[in-house]
């Protein structure tokens, strides 16, 4: 078996990720700013003091959808290889992991309403490490299908202490 160690996994996820990370941003960000923008217009004794809760919920809301998937993008990486898989990810705390493919326990797919919008899906390699599933987010879901194959025959080809 090759030297199994931390590096850079070399495969970006897909493009199509930054749009679907936007749009779960802009569902966590702008309820609120919709809200103060709907008491802004109908509620005009408080229009100063809705207009400054507007202001401040809309500002770090809006830099939030434009730098979090650009982000995001830049440091999610990830790769598989005959003898385990690589991933990074995070956006302000990154992480770098290596899973050898003898750990590997179980490998599922998701693909939330979201997700399948923008032909994406995440998939889930687990293991019996207290550090917990290895997710790698933002594949086309067609490559994702192909590497879900790939770690099941490799897998079970492997011999390790996974089973």
């Amino acid at each position: 078996m090759n030297d199994v160690r931390l590096r850079p996994p070399r495969n970006r996820v897909e493009r199509r990720a930054v749009a679907w990370w936007t749009t779960q941003s802009s569902i966590f960000a702008l309820p609120l700013p919709i809200v103060f923008a709907v008491l802004y217009l109908f509620i005009p004794p408080a229009r100063t003091w809705f207009g400054w809760c507007l202001v401040a919920t809309l500002v770090p809301g809006l830099a939030y959808m434009l730098v979090m998937p650009a982000w995001r993008y830049r440091v999610h990486r990830w790769e598989t290889t005959n003898e385990a898989v690589y991933a990074s990810s995070g956006w302000l705390w990154q992480r770098w992991r290596v899973v050898p493919l003898s750990r590997i326990q179980t490998v599922d797919t998701l693909r939330g309403p979201i997700q399948q919008m923008f032909r994406l899906s995440g998939i889930t390699v687990t293991t019996a490490s207290a550090s917990g599933a290895v997710k790698i987010k933002g594949l086309d879901h067609r490559v994702a299908a192909d590497v879900v194959d790939h770690l099941t025959r490799y897998t079970q080809a492997t011999p390790g202490d996974a089973t």
